[in-house]
């Protein structure tokens, strides 16, 4: 099956799961009726944990795996209009971003070796075949425990986010974040900015990505959100790229909820249409030799300053 089934699948079992209904079944619904089918326990475990968010043992933190002294952090930002490439009518209209937080850091190796531990259904040995690929984790036990977990799959991404009472961002908010620098909440318009992400853009992949937060965090307080890894968002499956090189005006057409014209001649879209080309041949499933992950959480006014 496609992801966008099972992602909608996991929001179904996850709106039963957490009213305390007691269920070994999956509701799946598409264009057609609800269906219900079987699954084991493994699977109907591995459901409730991306639904919920493990009890922090005592002495720990829900955050940063475990560890109270290295607790995730989130930056909390008020959000706002966002001009994105994908538009939010499908023609011209702004993206209204509303308040979120976002995690300051990208998930380590660290800290998904501590989630693992605290649920070995998602270890390699147990994690079921229809949420993991070939591959998962394959990278972690000799990487650095610094550098950003990677080889992980949407779904692991999501149940870990719900380890820290988060879930996995959205593309508006990891775009509105995205497009700042060091001083500058909107940096699109930065032809030097832009030339230092298309330059690692080129080369990712080329080399595992090292730790995380080595360089200086953006205008919102974020680290990494270009140069060290690709990451999941929460909706990815909505984003569909469907080229056609009979164009008399040289564009691709990218549909979502609609369709939005993007010029292949402005360059300030390239890096946007390769984060889109990445995502959109992306299976839940599946992980990547360079893609990470961070977190979210739904916010309100109070403290985004941003």
């Amino acid at each position: 099956m496609k992801a966008p089934i099972f992602a909608l699948s996991i929001a179904v079992a996850c709106s039963v799961t957490a009213s305390g209904a007691a269920s070994s079944s999956i509701s799946i619904s598409s264009s057609g009726p609800v269906q219900q089918l079987d699954v084991g326990a493994s699977l109907d475990a591995a459901l409730a944990d991306v639904c919920i968010a493990p009890r922090p043992a005592a002495g720990t933190d829900a955050g940063g795996g475990g560890d109270a002294s290295v607790a995730a952090e989130y930056r909390s930002i008020a959000g706002g209009p966002l001009r994105s490439v994908l538009p939010a009518d499908g023609v011209a209209a702004d993206a209204q971003v509303k308040p979120y937080q976002l995690r300051s850091r990208l998930v380590t190796n660290r800290e998904f070796k501590a989630f693992l531990q605290a649920s070995p259904m998602w270890q390699r040995e147990q994690a079921p075949a229809l949420f993991t690929a070939p591959g998962y984790l394959s990278a972690i036990d000799d990487a650095n425990d610094e550098a950003p977990v990677i080889q992980v799959s949407w779904y692991a991404a999501q149940a870990y986010c719900a380890s820290e009472h988060a879930r996995l961002p959205r593309w508006y908010e990891w775009e509105f974040a995205g497009k700042a620098d060091a001083t500058q909440a909107d940096a699109r318009d930065d032809d030097a900015w832009l030339s230092n992400i298309l330059r690692w853009y080129a080369d990712a992949g080329k080399t595992p990505p090292g730790r995380v937060a080595a360089t200086p965090a953006n205008y919102y307080g974020v680290h990494d959100m270009h140069g060290l890894v690709w990451e999941w968002v929460e909706d990815y499956s909505g984003l569909f790229v469907n080229a056609d090189s009979r164009s008399s005006v040289e564009k691709k057409q990218l549909d979502y909820c609609g369709g939005a014209a993007v010029s292949l001649q402005d360059r300030r879209n390239y890096a946007v249409l390769m984060r889109l080309a990445l995502l959109s041949a992306m299976e839940a499933r599946q992980g990547g030799a360079n893609l990470g992950f961070r977190c979210a959480r739904d916010s309100t006014d109070q403290g985004a300053t941003k």
